[in-house]
């Protein structure tokens, strides 16, 4: 089954500064702040929620296609996809931008400053669902107008999506929020983000729930929770083997939605296997640097739940 993965392809640029940003920041100075940090290890990575989570899918044996916008400066970004035999044909460059990019330094606490430039993502809405002849698909974090347009082509073209607005969900109002709700058939969201959206939308998880297929709550360690007909399926974490980047893991998780989906998964399985993905993911830095084998992924999920269903 072909998903329609819409969102982000980025370039994280991670930076470690050796020291304490508060050695450094005096606090009754910080209306004239002033500081520049020198971070002798420097690394770029492959990311993007649309690229994070199409690498997990195709992990798994799924069929993904990435719907997103790039800049001039995307040509390693698109020899890695097509290196990787991810199609990008709906990945569209858009001449005289930047692919979006962040720019993150870590201290030794690690406290980070982050920032972000969007780029080609605010471009995202010319790009449109009918042309990729979809059967599944998923919003996920990209340019507002892109969001909006591609949750109504996706309703329109009766394909069935996960609206996952990550965190680019404080860029809608409650309206808004309830039109995707609306129009989407299962949304995902972090527990902070489900807390964001109960108070602008003024209504529970529980009643939104009710115009859904399923909606699915990630809470970290503390797994997640699926509530769909009525009921809420509790989802154990999964044991990782190092806890050591946490960068993608939602993407990876979402990519064991979009597979169970797919292939008709009940939802207890399904949020299982999601899970397995994300503890994958954060046992490597980056967010497309872990390289399971399909046998192994199924292996991590018999050891932690029984068998599979493939």
């Amino acid at each position: 089954m072909t998903t329609l993965i819409c969102g982000s392809l980025a370039f994280d640029n991670i930076m470690v500064f050796p020291d304490r940003f508060k050695n450094h920041i005096l606090p009754e100075q910080i209306h004239i702040l002033n500081v520049a940090f020198l971070v002798p290890e420097m690394r770029r990575e492959f990311g993007g929620c649309a690229g994070n989570i199409a690498y997990n899918l195709m992990l798994l044996g799924g069929d993904p296609t990435i719907m997103a916008t790039v800049g001039d400066d995307a040509a390693p970004y698109l020899d890695r996809l097509d290196k990787l035999g991810l199609s990008r044909n709906h990945v569209r460059q858009i001449g005289g931008s930047f692919t979006a990019q962040a720019f993150i330094t870590t201290d030794l606490d690690d406290n980070q400053i982050t920032a972000f430039h969007p780029g080609a993502m605010t471009f995202s809405h010319l790009n449109k669902v009918e042309s990729a002849n979809a059967k599944l698909g998923i919003v996920a974090p990209d340019g507002r107008e892109g969001m909006m347009q591609h949750a109504r082509d996706f309703a329109d073209a009766n394909v069935p999506f996960i609206f996952d607005p990550g965190q680019g969900l404080p860029m809608f109002n409650g309206d808004e929020l309830l039109d995707f709700i609306q129009l989407a058939d299962y949304a995902c969201f972090n527990d902070y983000e489900a807390k964001l959206l109960c108070d602008r939308t003024g209504r529970s998880l529980e009643q939104l729930a009710g115009n859904l297929k399923a909606l699915i709550v990630t809470r970290g360690g503390e797994g997640s929770e699926i509530y769909t007909d009525g009921q809420c399926h509790d989802i154990p974490c999964v044991t990782a083997d190092e806890i050591l980047d946490p960068t993608g893991c939602g993407d990876a998780y979402r990519s064991g939605l979009l597979y169970g989906i797919a292939n008709g998964f009940d939802w207890p399985t399904t949020g299982r296997l999601a899970a397995v993905m994300g503890a994958i993911k954060i046992a490597h830095r980056g967010g497309q640097n872990h390289h399971p084998s399909r046998e192994e992924i199924a292996e991590r999920y018999r050891k932690a739940f029984g068998s599979l269903p493939w």
